[in-house]
C-alpha cells in the first residue's frame, strides 16, 4: 500500500519552488556531459533526477523502512513517543 505522502509525490502537478544552488562549475561541467547520454533535456533536468533519486533512497530507509514502521505500531500501540525517539537514538 503506498502511503498518501508517497502517492502525493507521484503526482505531477505538485507545486514548485525555485531555490539557487552554488555547485562547483566543473560538476556542472559533468552534468552538461552526462545529461544527454541518459536522454535528459539538460543538466538541471539531471540534477533534480539525482536530487529525487536520493531522496527516495533516503525516504524508503527512514520514512517508510522497518524501523519507521515498528515506530508507528508502537505509537499504535500506546508507547509514548518520547521513548521511541530515545530507543531510535540508542540504535542511530
Amino acid at each position: 500500500m503506498i502511503s498518501e505522502k508517497l502517492h502525493a509525490r507521484m503526482s505531477r502537478d505538485r507545486e514548485m519552488t525555485s531555490i539557487t544552488l552554488r555547485v562547483p562549475t566543473d560538476v556542472v561541467d559533468s552534468l552538461k556531459a552526462i545529461a544527454p547520454l541518459k536522454g535528459m533535456s539538460g543538466y538541471q533536468a539531471l540534477l533534480k533526477a539525482y536530487v529525487s533519486e536520493g531522496l527516495r533512497r533516503d525516504e524508503a530507509v527512514h520514512l517508510f523502512g522497518p524501523a519507521a514502521r515498528l515506530a508507528e505500531a508502537l505509537r499504535r500501540r500506546g508507547v509514548p513517543a518520547e521513548l521511541i525517539e530515545a530507543a531510535a537514538q540508542d540504535v542511530a
